[in-house]
């Protein structure tokens, strides 16, 4: 898989991560306008089944469905799940032991959401990738560089400044150039179920919960003494990660 001339785009295939929000189903939408051959691929990159009502997957799944079933495209899924733990989770937990504060995003954005995603893709014949995230590309001594999103709201070039060179060099950004209120307002007009959805926010594909009780599902509490620089004994800590 290389990067591919946009001027003949009718014989390109492109495979979008499809998240089930309105920024992946635009850009599929606007691909589909640019003449590409358009797939997408929903990624399950945590286990639902772990017992909360927290995790969204299928909820999330099923709006990608619709979407791609407006558009008349094919959807995907792959079970990234094991990858997840391996190579995001278990680093995210082994910072918060030793009481750092990890972005777990940014270690998934790298190995999820591009490299295992460029990965599957070739697997199913794409020449390209395409992703909902708000950053466009660029070349600079003629190589391909990540560039900030227009909308400086929504600007995601942080997430992905650990994403490898060869993964955005193969990966395109439709919304990348639009304000979010023109995403929202090209879905509305084209009937995609997303136009109105949430934006998704906590920590990347765990959800909206409270992050204590989260934790200590895997990590134990390691309690201890709180004292002032004086030496001064003034209480009790139920453990330094709960206070990166």
């Amino acid at each position: 898989m290389s990067t591919a001339d946009s001027s003949n785009s009718s014989n390109i295939k492109v495979i979008v991560g499809m998240s089930g929000g309105v920024d992946s189903s635009v850009s599929a939408y606007l691909l589909m306008q640019q003449g590409y051959q358009v797939e997408g691929l929903f990624m399950k990159n945590w286990d639902e089944d772990d017992g909360t009502e927290y995790c969204t997957a299928k909820e999330d799944l099923n709006d990608a469905q619709q979407v791609c079933d407006h558009l008349g495209i094919k959807l995907h899924q792959a079970n990234f799940a094991a990858e997840y733990w391996d190579n995001v989770f278990e680093h995210f937990l082994e910072e918060y032991k030793a009481g750092r504060t990890p972005n777990p995003d940014i270690l998934c954005n790298r190995e999820i959401k591009f490299k295992a995603f460029l990965e599957y893709a070739k697997v199913l014949g794409a020449d390209l990738i395409a992703t909902g995230h708000y950053v466009r590309r660029g070349e600079q001594n003629n190589e391909t560089v990540l560039l900030k999103g227009l909308d400086g709201n929504k600007d995601q070039s942080y997430f992905l400044h650990a994403v490898g060179g060869n993964e955005i060099a193969q990966t395109l950004f439709p919304v990348g150039e639009l304000e979010k209120p023109e995403v929202r307002r090209i879905a509305e007009e084209n009937g995609l179920v997303t136009a109105g959805k949430k934006d998704s926010t906590g920590i990347c594909f765990i959800g909206e919960r409270r992050f204590k009780d989260f934790l200590q599902q895997y990590l134990p509490a390691q309690p201890g003494r709180i004292e002032t620089p004086e030496g001064e004994d003034i209480g009790e800590h139920n453990g330094l990660m709960y206070h990166t």
